[in-house]
């Protein structure tokens, strides 16, 4: 009898640690500039930059737009923009996970096309 208690609150225990981690996706599209007219061609596309954010007991990091800010900083750094050239087809998705609910992870990914006026 003791070593079923003992196997069923060890069986119990680890049901709870996995059910308390928990990730969540959630994102956005916004169109930067007017593609109406056939007077742009694509440089490149699904260029991304990324950045994060930890919060122990809801306290640290950053808000939601620096993260956006970072995220979109951290990807035109890698792909600097010239004259007559701009960003179409934003995307920013966000990530949040979470580990015995006491540390929360938020990540930030921009995603978007650069595209270049004639």
């Amino acid at each position: 009898m003791k070593k079923v208690l003992v196997r069923l609150s060890l069986a119990l225990s680890i049901a709870i640690m996995f059910s308390s981690c928990a990730s969540a996706l959630t994102g956005s599209m916004t169109n930067s500039a007017a593609l109406s007219s056939n007077n742009f061609t694509y440089l490149k596309r699904d260029i991304q930059g990324k950045s994060q954010a930890t919060y122990v007991l809801g306290i640290g990091g950053m808000k939601r737009e620096a993260i956006v800010k970072e995220a979109k900083a951290n990807m035109l750094q890698n792909f600097a923009l010239r004259d007559n050239q701009t960003l179409a087809n934003v995307i920013v998705d966000f990530k949040y996970s979470t580990f015995l609910g006491i540390v929360a992870t938020t990540k930030c990914y921009v995603t978007a096309d650069i595209v270049e006026f004639n």
